[in-house]
């Protein structure tokens, strides 16, 4: 079994960059995904979340995905808070899937917060995908939000220099989609055993 952690700031392509290694054979897990589709729609974490934020972090007994972000990333001490009721479940569903994987498995998996919750232990190599300060921020911004969000949502990662120093491997995703799927191409045959 071979894990890769991807990782990047938002906005920077990792899953893109998870996609392409999906393509080359690789089982992809979205941390985000797993967030977004199993832990929100939990009772216990939607009952955990109410109590600590109020009954205004919902809208029809569904968490308000929006809302919640507009009082956690303001707030570090709500930030953390919040990692530390999801990440225990998260990390739980990624030894799940492994579990159900096969020796022979090889998995891809995004994870934002790599290197801030000093997950990279529960892989075998880590991969930063990396581009510049400026295409990050459009990036961003085109996914709808305002400059200031996207600049506060950058902010609240670590530096993009931080992350590449410790990674195993660096993508660079600023120019097409092709140049990002010739280094992933690289990335897997380097991969493979001798």
């Amino acid at each position: 079994m071979l894990k890769l952690g991807i990782t990047g700031g938002i906005g920077c392509g990792k899953s893109a960059a998870a996609r392409l290694l999906e393509a080359h054979g690789f089982r992809r897990l979205d941390s985000d995904q797993i967030v977004r589709e199993r832990l929100l729609t939990d009772p216990e974490v939607i009952a955990a979340l109410r109590e600590h934020f109020g009954p205004e972090i919902l809208r029809g007994g569904v968490v308000d995905r929006p809302a919640l972000a507009a009082r956690v990333f303001p707030v570090p001490a709500e930030r953390e808070w919040l990692e530390g009721l999801l990440h225990p479940r998260v990390t739980a569903a990624w030894a799940e899937a492994f579990a159900g994987g096969g020796a022979g498995t090889r998995w891809v998996v995004e994870v934002p917060l790599l290197f801030e919750k000093g997950l990279q232990k529960w892989f075998d190599f880590t991969v930063c995908v990396a581009l510049s300060r400026e295409v990050q921020l459009m990036r961003v911004v085109e996914r709808g939000l305002s400059p200031e969000m996207a600049a506060q949502r950058i902010r609240a990662q670590w530096p993009q220099g931080r992350k590449i120093e410790l990674a195993d491997f660096v993508l660079w995703n600023d120019g097409a989609s092709e140049f990002l799927e010739a280094q992933v191409g690289r990335l897997v045959r380097s991969l493979r055993p001798a």
